[in-house]
């Protein structure tokens, strides 16, 4: 059969396709963000000084070098970045390993994107060793990969993760959509030229060019990630 569409339609249908969906991990897919703040709470209770509850909007959404760094500083902790380090992944994972919850919306969307065949990444600053034991219960086989931010040079709010994940599966950053919960990683996307949609966990996020703010997973899904895409051209 014959189609009926002009060349130069197709043609620009295809530049406006959704080529790939970036998901962030903590705050945005699972209800975690808090574990961690409650894991910094405790190791520095072990160390003994107490966190100032107004530092969890400074540390959350970042890189655990900068968050445990900034927090090393605070408090005048007696202990080594590489020590702390440690000391919060292990605390984390005892926490994950009680249950993770999912946010509303993310097992639909996940189930959604994988029934549209739309090539999806996890794209988090969580060591590989966190990723893993979540993605045990995230369901591995809705990731076409996942990138760990111990496994980039820099990490959010740098764009190397998004690039990378881009890179991984030969998508144009421009077509790439993010979803993210924090300023440090609609930075990140933003800077990788990929359209981004923040569901704000923590702190709040304003909208801006480029940016759509929702206040659920349970507004996403693929037609509203499609038309963010399309909507750029």
């Amino acid at each position: 059969m014959t189609s009926t569409v002009p060349a130069s339609l197709t043609r620009s249908a295809e530049a406006a396709a959704l080529q790939a969906v970036f998901l962030d991990m903590d705050g945005t897919l699972v209800d975690t963000e808090g574990f961690w703040w409650d894991a910094e709470v405790e190791v520095f209770a072990d160390l003994g000084h107490r966190l100032d509850e107004a530092w969890r909007d400074v540390v959350v959404g970042g890189p655990m070098t900068r968050s445990a760094g900034y927090l090393i500083e605070a408090t005048g902790a007696d202990i080594t970045l590489a020590e702390l380090t440690v000391l919060l992944n292990d605390k984390f994972e005892e926490r994950i390993g009680r249950g993770v919850p999912l946010m509303p919306g993310a097992a639909r969307l996940l189930t959604e994107l994988a029934a549209h065949n739309v090539p999806t990444a996890l794209v988090s600053a969580s060591h590989r060793r966190i990723i893993d034991r979540i993605l045990a219960s995230l369901g591995p086989q809705h990731f076409a990969l996942s990138v760990a931010g111990d496994e980039v040079p820099r990490t959010k709010p740098h764009p190397d993760p998004y690039l990378l994940a881009a890179q991984g599966l030969g998508a144009e950053p421009a077509r790439c959509a993010v979803v993210e919960d924090t300023a440090t990683g609609v930075a990140a996307a933003e800077a990788a030229g990929c359209r981004v949609v923040a569901v704000p966990s923590v702190a709040p996020i304003r909208p801006a060019d480029g940016r759509v703010v929702v206040s659920s997973l349970e507004e996403v899904d693929v037609v509203f990630l499609r038309t963010l895409i399309s909507a750029r051209q």
